[in-house]
């Protein structure tokens, strides 16, 4: 029996209404555990015993305090919040039905460091659920997380056999999860594993059943260290760490593209320097580099790491480099794309089922894609198509609520018929 549309939507506006960005999801994480034990399942894993230990960009000590209050102070379980200490947050949900496959689904479930709209004509304001926290579901996480809830319960009702997993991940959209998730134990038996998104620029009535041009990226942060001097007095005695990351802002730009493929370079945010009188010693490029595949990925990166010392080293500075994130890229399996695709075609709320599609964007989904296929197991991302006002990550972004059942019924049957059809 499929969840009801008007739990689903009550359940994605109670998200909608509670967002926190990567390794914050304190409240999140236990609001679905509450939703996954009112459910009931065989076992779950929550927090620490969901992830390894290999996280990426997890905020310091005083950042992950505030919003742990914020979340004590919203109502989330003690004992939960408790037990995410330290930005462990996430979860997986396994249900065991006997003989047969082991299937998994995964679902990221945090939001974006950004105010949302306040317009009167954003659904969320006229109705009621606009962020409460100063963060934003402006990604669709809200529908994400909702639609992973609702094929536990249907697949719990279904005629299901095998072992079903729901992999819950945090830190998507700083490309922090994918990689400590898909490195748990959890992912040592799946044999199949079915991922979403919602909207990317595909309408409500649509579903995609395979995403397939994932661009590899690394995020990275790189610090620029000079010494100070009199900008007046003694301009020769500074070395303006300034100069040298501006010189290596212009140099990545001419980074040579590589013959097998797209790559991507971009320094999302600069700066450096304390006052104009003084020759600064600091400064930083926060950005990143993506690939049409992890090896032109791994190349634009190496030639990236090579601008930074280069203009580093034409202004006697010094350069450092993190990186703060990373996802490689990643294809659909045909065989579970067929899969999902008839599923979607014999849905009466489905207008237009698609096998293949792109977006030209990067996902850490693909970590446990790339675990699952190399263990021998199939992989696919579906896209949930539904309208949205703003675009994604924008203040006025929004889900079309009617995507919402579509969504759960067509990955629920998708999942029944792999368990029906391997031998």
């Amino acid at each position: 029996m499929s969840v009801e549309r008007d739990r689903l939507v009550e359940l994605r506006r109670e998200f909608h209404r509670h967002p926190e960005p990567a390794w914050r999801e304190f409240w999140t994480t236990a609001r679905i555990v509450s939703e996954i034990r009112r459910i009931g399942v065989d076992e779950l894993y929550v927090g620490p015993d969901a992830l390894a230990d290999d996280r990426l960009a997890v905020p310091d000590a005083e950042e992950l305090e505030s919003w742990m209050d914020r979340a004590r102070e919203a109502g989330g379980d003690p004992d939960v919040l408790d037990s995410l200490s330290g930005g462990w947050t996430g979860a997986v949900a396994v249900l065991n039905r006997g003989e047969g496959p082991t299937v998994g689904l995964r679902v990221d479930i945090d939001g974006l460091p950004r105010a949302e709209s306040t317009d009167k004509d954003h659904d969320p304001v006229r109705e009621g659920f606009r962020s409460e926290t100063g963060a934003m579901h402006a990604c669709g996480h809200d529908a994400h997380a909702t639609i992973g809830l609702g094929v536990l319960e249907s697949v719990r009702d279904s005629d299901f056999s095998g072992t079903f997993k729901v992999f819950f991940q945090p830190a998507e959209e700083v490309i922090g999860g994918g990689k400590p998730m898909s490195e748990s134990m959890h992912l040592d038996d799946v044999g199949y594993l079915f991922a979403l998104h919602v909207g990317l620029g595909y309408p409500t009535g649509e579903i995609v059943a395979g995403i397939d041009d994932f661009l590899a990226v690394t995020q990275f942060y790189t610090s620029f260290e000079g010494y100070p001097g009199h900008a007046g007095a003694r301009p020769d005695e500074g070395r303006n760490a300034v100069q040298a990351m501006a010189t290596a802002v212009s140099n990545l730009y001419g980074i040579e593209r590589h013959s097998d493929g797209e790559s991507r370079v971009n320094a999302g945010r600069v700066g450096g320097g304390t006052a104009t009188n003084i020759i600064p010693e600091e400064a930083f490029i926060h950005g990143e580099v993506r690939g049409e595949t992890t090896e032109i990925r791994d190349y634009t990166f190496r030639r990236a790491e090579q601008v930074f010392e280069g203009a580093a080293t034409s202004h006697d500075c010094s350069a450092d480099v993190t990186i703060e994130g990373e996802a490689p890229s990643a294809e659909s399996d045909a065989e579970l794309v067929d899969i999902v695709q008839r599923a979607a075609e014999s849905n009466p709320d489905v207008e237009r089922a698609t096998g293949r599609g792109s977006i030209g964007g990067s996902e850490d989904a693909t970590f446990l894609m790339r675990r699952v296929q190399q263990n021998g197991g199939l992989a696919t991302y579906a896209c949930i198509g539904t309208d949205h006002p703003g675009g994604h990550h924008t203040a006025t972004f929004d889900v079309d609520e009617d995507s919402l059942k579509p969504g759960v019924d067509v990955l629920t049957d998708s999942i029944v018929a792999v368990s029906e059809t391997e031998p």
